[in-house]
């Protein structure tokens, strides 16, 4: 694994985490160093920018879906074979599970992992001031591990000005800034950034974000940084492994996206073969299937495109019926309705695999973590067992189901969810496997019971 990592974090949300990460990634890159790449929390859309640039699968970090001991095993694992690891923080550095509390911010993740921090500050607006929202972050926590900072916004006369003060002033090293850069922003939708296959141009503009890191950011230093990481030793996650390798088909274009890499992981691990499909451009799913995996993304923007694909609407709903074990979250369990609505509100006619409608609505429904009881046995669960899971959907449904309990950690907010019919679980949640391994385990065993069913007949 790599002996070097380190973090990008910031006092809030949009301060230009993501666009820095970004543009810092490509400029490793073209230094020609091997990169993983990691977003603290449950966000799905940050580390498919990251693998835009360095070409892998980026993965998540999240204190709420896995114990500390978890969580450096997966890093550990993520990281083999690197150079250097990069992570993105996620919300204001101290940011955590509710107003008032560290667990599961990127502080958290820091401090859990032994990673050193490089806080970007969004100067726009201020320059000296600067320095006292540098100084409250650095010292609101005796070990807040931040190493280094990187000023957003800020032109490079100003900088010039205070790099010798924040030296000076604090043991941080001033690293560089990034001036205003107009036409390389990201754009925002209702579900977070834009996807990075909707960015004309975008090999072309990280690069070019990419020379202006190398020219305005001292990448040496932050490399040199990056070699503070302390890696502390976890051990390895349980798993058990089929000899059988059954076939996992998992959809995956523009309208499915949203998948942990973890969770494909661990299926790989515990012998599954993941075959990837796209419900919008293949003809049909991949024949040879055991099971079928519908993850979340952006499906209502792209309805006329999945639901006028008939051939791909008919080779999934005959394996349904042939009660192939299906597993779809959010916007996989919105596809499976009677009637799905589009972002338009236009209405159109599902899979009618889970009854009733799909609908938008102008505020997200159910927002954040969970953690999800069975309320009776089935086969993805037993009653009782639990999983951590995420919510975050403006879209609703008539039909949530009610085959699990969630409850919110902080609130203890409760609502039921998810619809357990024969061979299909369906519902909001994005499941995170490694919180309960008896989860895909039960995925690959009913994926055989399916494959040696077929061979019977």
């Amino acid at each position: 694994m790599s002996d070097r990592a380190i973090m990008f974090a910031a006092p809030s949300s949009g301060s230009g985490k993501t666009l820095i990460t970004c543009g810092v990634l490509q400029a490793l890159k073209n230094r020609g160093l091997k990169i993983a790449s990691f977003k603290c929390g449950p966000d799905y859309i940050d580390p498919m920018f990251h693998r835009r640039v360095i070409g892998v699968e980026a993965s998540n970090i999240d204190l709420f879906f896995c114990d500390d001991d978890t969580a450096r095993c997966l890093f550990e694992e993520n990281s083999r074979g690197s150079d250097i690891s990069v992570i993105e923080g996620v919300m204001g550095y101290y940011d955590g599970m509710s107003a008032a509390s560290l667990k599961a911010s990127s502080y958290d993740v820091s401090r859990t992992l032994g990673i050193p921090v490089i806080l970007i500050i969004n100067a726009k607006g201020q320059s000296l001031s600067s320095m006292a929202v540098l100084k409250g972050m650095s010292e609101f926590r005796a070990d807040s591990n931040i190493a280094g900072v990187i000023f957003n916004n800020m032109s490079k006369h100003v900088y010039c000005e205070i790099k010798e003060e924040v030296e000076k002033t604090f043991n941080i090293k001033a690293l560089g800034y990034l001036p205003k850069v107009n036409d390389l922003t990201i754009e925002s939708r209702h579900l977070g950034l834009v996807t990075p296959g909707e960015i004309e141009g975008l090999t072309c503009k990280l690069n070019k974000l990419a020379q202006i890191i190398e020219e305005t950011v001292d990448m040496d230093e932050l490399i040199g940084l990056a070699c503070r990481y302390r890696h502390k030793a976890a051990k390895s996650l349980p798993v058990e492994r089929t000899e059988e390798k059954p076939v996992i088909a998992v959809a995956r274009d523009e309208a499915f996206c949203f998948y942990y890499k973890d969770n494909l992981n661990i299926l790989k691990k515990m012998g599954a073969v993941i075959r990837e499909f796209s419900p919008i451009h293949d003809e049909a799913m991949p024949p040879d299937a055991d099971a079928l995996i519908l993850g979340g993304g952006y499906p209502e923007l792209y309805c006329r495109e999945i639901f006028g694909n008939l051939t791909m609407i008919n080779s999934i709903k005959e394996a349904i019926d042939r009660k192939i074990p299906c597993l779809a979250e959010c916007g996989g369990f919105m596809f499976l309705h009677d009637c799905m609505e589009d972002m338009e509100g236009l209405s159109h006619s599902g899979l009618g695999i889970i009854e009733g409608k799909a609908y938008r609505t102008d505020r997200l429904n159910r927002f954040g973590y969970i953690t999800l009881t069975a309320n009776s046995d089935s086969w993805l669960m037993k009653k009782g067992e639990q999983i951590k899971a995420h919510e975050f959907h403006y879209f609703d449904s008539e039909n949530c189901g009610n085959e699990f309990t969630a409850v919110k950690p902080v609130t203890q907010k409760s609502w039921q969810c998810i619809n357990i019919k024969d061979n299909v679980a369906a519902g909001f949640p994005h499941l995170f496997y490694c919180s309960n391994m008896s989860v895909p385990q039960n995925l690959i065993r009913a994926a055989l019971e399916y494959r040696k069913s077929r061979k019977e007949k």
